[in-house]
């Protein structure tokens, strides 16, 4: 009766320890699952001061330098269809930028500036006007989180945290967005 009384023992733990191992690898999959899909994104309300750029002539500046204005910042490259459609919009908000409020182009071509200049000496002069400014290195756009689409615009009000933020060209929304974070 002893080995029947233990044989049943053993059968009852490998049930147990069976289901405690499916139970543990649900348990890692569900929670790998979650970091991986987890929003990466800043939340509005987040300080982005720390960004930082270089302008044509490779000085280097950050978003804290626009302290007391609302800067609209968008993220483009010259290959970029939709990016392409956006500079008209964005070179005529910062041809009108009043002290209130600055327009940051910030393009991620691989060539840096040679690109850009290339590019934007063939476009009409309103566009062949816009003052466009390069990452200052990889990681130096990391504070507006994900950049997984372009153009991203990104709104940072005048405390220097994010206001708003999309991916994609809209007509209007830039403009739309600015007018309310200006609170006009």
């Amino acid at each position: 009766m002893d080995e029947d009384r233990i044989e049943a023992l053993r059968d009852g733990w490998n049930r147990w320890g069976c289901f405690a191992t499916l139970g543990l690898a649900l348990f890692t999959v569900l929670a790998g699952f979650w970091i991986v899909r987890r929003d990466n994104t800043p939340r509005l309300g987040s300080d982005v001061r720390v960004v930082a750029f270089l302008d044509e002539d490779g000085k280097r500046h950050t978003l804290a330098e626009y302290a007391g204005k609302t800067v609209v910042v968008d993220v483009w490259a010259t290959w970029c269809p939709p990016c392409k459609a956006s500079l008209p919009e964005l070179a005529a908000l910062q041809t009108a930028a009043d002290g209130r409020y600055a327009v940051l182009p910030i393009s991620v071509d691989d060539g840096g500036f040679a690109d850009v200049r290339a590019y934007l000496l063939k476009q009409p002069p309103a566009v062949a006007s816009l003052r466009a400014v390069i990452p200052d290195g990889s990681r130096a756009l990391e504070p507006f989180g994900p950049i997984n689409g372009i153009p991203t615009t990104i709104i940072v009000g005048a405390d220097g945290r994010l206001r708003a933020r999309w991916s994609g060209f809209y007509p209007g929304r830039a403009e739309a967005e600015l007018k309310t974070a200006l609170g006009r």
